[in-house]
C-alpha cells in the first residue's frame, strides 16, 4: 500500500474512531474493507491514538481564535496525523512531503477551506517542533 493510500485510510479511520468512539484495531480492519493490513496505516491510527493527547496540545497551541473541539473532524483527525508523522516520522519522512500529504489529502476530503487551514496550522507546528 502507498502512503498516500495508508494517510487516507488512516483518517477514514481516526474519523470513525473519532466520531463513535470504535476500537483502533476495529476501524483498521473496517477500513481495509478485507486488503491486507499495512504497517503504515497502523502505525499512524495506534500512534494517533496513543499519543492523542500530546497531539492535541500541540495542535491546540497553534490554533488561533479555535478550539480543537471546533475544527471540521476530517480537519482535526488529518492534523493529527500529520502532527504525529511530524513529531515521529521526521527522520523517515521529509517534513515537506508530510505537509503536501496532508493538504492535498484535505482537498479531497475536506471543504474549499480545509487545505489552506491545514497548511496554516501545519506550518506552524513545524516550525515550532523546528525550534524545540
Amino acid at each position: 500500500m502507498k502512503r498516500r493510500t495508508a494517510r487516507e485510510k488512516a483518517l477514514q479511520a481516526l474519523f470513525q474512531i473519532d466520531v463513535s468512539s470504535t476500537e483502533a484495531s476495529s476501524a483498521i480492519e473496517h477500513v481495509l474493507e478485507g486488503e491486507a493490513g499495512d504497517d503504515y496505516l497502523s502505525k499512524l491510527v495506534l500512534g494517533v491514538v496513543e499519543h492523542k493527547a500530546e497531539i492535541d496540545k500541540l495542535i491546540s497551541e497553534n490554533l488561533e481564535k479555535w478550539t480543537i473541539d471546533r475544527l471540521a473532524t476530517v480537519d482535526r483527525n488529518l492534523i493529527r496525523i500529520a502532527v504525529f508523522e511530524l513529531t515521529y516520522f521526521r527522520t523517515e519522512v521529509p517534513e515537506n512531503v508530510i505537509l503536501d500529504e496532508a493538504i492535498e489529502i484535505a482537498k479531497i476530503y475536506g471543504d474549499d477551506q480545509s487545505s489552506k487551514f491545514i497548511n496554516g496550522v501545519l506550518s506552524k507546528v513545524k516550525q515550532k517542533l523546528l525550534n524545540d
